[in-house]
């Protein structure tokens, strides 16, 4: 057991040694499920779409990855074993005619991904494992990764993986198409949306791809380039990413867990990895001692709630095994993406981001409210309970229209938070505000359309059915958010919405509602209250139960309103906290609105807002876009 450094590291106790130790235990882990000469890891878990020979490939690519990233940062001096496997496997995976060769790079196929994780590690591995390969293997590897010129990339983070891969084999004087690699960086410029942000692909698809992939791989990309790199092309991304990092560093938890929203979440800590690169690309306005804490607080706090396993596996779920943060293309080695957390071995352990004493995240020192008008996003958290929030007003993972308004739990809630989920599978009640059909079906929120992040205020407007919309403001304050919704026209059907999902896996969190209002309560205190502060009439809260819907927690409980049909204005509000004064703080909110409708809301420590109702009538749509 490493000891904690109460000196260096004040508030997570960590250092370099944890985080060498925790790679070791991860590369150890794995050593059990490979095949004979070391080029599949079969891991345990259902298999992804792709199939289980592309999932072995997958094992392989995404541990050599932490492998490479351990062994250049102890400059090879690490068991001389892992080096040997990782060799030993790359020549039986890149033998056209071996019984454990690799399946070969096709237009869309899952190996692009796994080749540019191979590339990476070989070029910052190259002194101890690239270099110390026979010629034949080298050719072999070559002509393996030349599978993706010529090759169509799904329009991504894919196209990143081709510029990856193809700078590599330029960087050992291999076939390789300059045209290829220039048209994928071109493509991540069409994504930029200003602030720091990319949206993955066309449409509005926000996530933590921005962290361990949009970001990510220009850095890395220009390490493999070196001098064969436009500098202006390298100055824009660190720039870029500058930015990023600069509200980035607000998406985790004071107790290190980070926001849960998106798509592949089981790379888990993968959401540190851009904050190593902005050391690595000197692109980073956080100092030293700032970006340690953070991502040791990450890493610790996964470690302390049982990952990896007892066999020392990263398994598919958040905490426990949880299929529901899992998506098609997830195999029982893709949550090793995690891997991309010890970027930060490549730092010489005299650099000072390993040497600075640890310092506070904002989270840890003062209340934030963030506006992220690029995303859509309203960030708030509070230093009392350590607790972040992402209001969503952005965010829905859609293609532009045409495409069907699918609904999906990691997108379309209206807020995500470090300490709950959202429940998965959908359509849960959870910060979600649904007209109801006679059999109770909950109309989706599927497409969200936005209409400006400003201040303490974000709002959008959705489809909530045929010819009938939801327009909502919300407005934040401390770790209260106040929903305004207009509804277009009148619900002709009855009303639900929800509060947060809070989970626990010993017990179910307790229950109590009233009339307007109803909470739940973990035993350590963790509370999820909605107050309905106007249009939700005399209606006697209540409480939705689950199991095995929450990666959190295996009993989940949300809070809920429902009236009648007819309601054409709600304020509702809507908190998770874990100050233990939220009761004596939370009967203080208020809404009144005026002959306008215009809505005052009024905060617990007096705060007053006014808010002019909302408007369920889309604006027209700007040049290019689609209503």
């Amino acid at each position: 057991m490493v000891e904690f450094d109460p000196h260096l590291s004040p508030i997570t106790g960590w250092t370099r040694l944890h985080w060498e130790v925790m790679a070791d235990r991860l590369l150890d882990g794995v050593v059990s499920y490979t095949s004979p000469k070391f080029a599949q890891y079969r891991l345990p878990g259902p298999a992804s779409h792709s199939g289980v020979w592309s999932d072995g490939l997958e094992g392989y690519a995404r541990s050599l990855l932490l492998a490479a990233f351990r062994i250049a940062g102890a400059q090879g001096g690490v068991e001389p074993a892992l080096i040997e496997r990782y060799a030993v496997g790359l020549a039986a995976g890149a033998d056209p005619y071996g019984d454990e060769r690799w399946p070969p790079i096709t237009d869309r196929g899952q190996p692009m991904v796994e080749a540019a994780s191979v590339a990476i590690a070989l070029h910052e591995s190259r002194p101890w494992l690239w270099d110390q390969l026979d010629d034949r293997v080298r050719e072999q590897v070559i002509d393996w990764l030349g599978g993706f010129v010529g090759a169509r990339a799904n329009d991504s983070n894919w196209r990143l993986f081709q510029v990856i891969t193809e700078e590599f084999l330029a960087s050992v004087g291999a076939p390789h198409s300059r045209a290829e690699i220039d048209a994928g960086l071109a493509r991540l410029d069409d994504w930029y949306r200003g602030d720091g942000w990319y949206t993955d692909g066309d449409g509005r698809k926000f996530d933590y791809y921005n962290a361990w992939a949009l970001h990510l791989y220009p850095v890395l990309w220009a390490r493999i380039a070196g001098a064969r790199a436009d500098a202006s092309r390298v100055g824009t991304y660190r720039l870029r990413l500058r930015a990023f990092l600069a509200a980035h560093q607000h998406f985790f938890g004071s107790d290190g867990a980070p926001v849960h929203q998106g798509r592949s979440l089981t790379y888990r800590f993968a959401a540190t990895a851009p904050l190593w690169a902005g050391v690595l690309a000197d692109a980073t306005p956080l100092p030293p001692g700032r970006t340690r804490r953070i991502a040791s607080g990450a890493l610790k706090h996964f470690a302390e709630r049982g990952v990896p396993d007892e066999r020392g596996l990263l398994t598919l779920g958040w905490y426990r095994p949880f299929l529901g943060v899992t998506q098609r293309y997830s195999g029982p080695a893709s949550p090793y993406w995690a891997g991309k957390a010890f970027l930060g071995l490549l730092l010489p352990a005299d650099h000072p981001v390993w040497t600075a004493r640890e310092e506070p995240a904002p989270v840890d020192t003062t209340d934030v409210c963030l506006p992220l008008p690029a995303p859509g996003w309203l960030l708030h958290s509070t230093a009392a309970d350590g607790i972040v929030r992402l209001v969503n007003h952005g965010s829905d993972r859609l293609p532009p229209p045409p495409a069907r308004d699918e609904d999906s739990p990691h997108y379309a809630k209206f807020a995500y938070a470090s300490a709950a989920a959202p429940e998965t599978p959908g359509p849960g009640p959870d910060n979600h505000i649904a007209l109801l059909a006679p059999d109770g079906t909950p109309s989706p929120r599927g497409r969200i359309h936005p209409l400006g992040v400003e201040g303490r205020r974000a709002a959008s407007w959705h489809s909530a059915g045929e010819g009938r919309r939801i327009a909502t403001v919300s407005v934040v304050h401390g770790p209260f958010e106040v929903r305004v919704h207009r509804l277009d026209p009148a619900a002709d059907s009855p009303v639900r919405e929800g509060g947060w999902a809070v989970a626990d896996d010993a017990v179910p969190p307790v229950g109590r509602t009233g009339c307007g209002w109803a909470q739940v309560r973990r035993a350590d205190g963790l509370t999820s209250l909605v107050v309905g502060l106007h249009g939700w009439g005399g209606t006697e809260g209540t409480v939705a139960r689950a199991v095995g819907t929450n990666a959190v927690g295996h009993h989940s409980a949300t809070p809920c309103l429902q009236r009648d049909a007819g309601a054409r204005l709600l304020v509702t509000l809507v908190v998770l906290s874990a100050d233990p004064d939220l009761d004596a703080v939370s009967s203080g909110p208020s809404a009144t609105v005026g002959a306008d409708g215009t809505v005052e809301i009024r905060f617990p420590d007096g705060t007053r807002e006014r808010i002019s109702p909302p408007s369920a009538t889309p604006p027209s749509p700007a040049p290019g876009e689609t209503s």
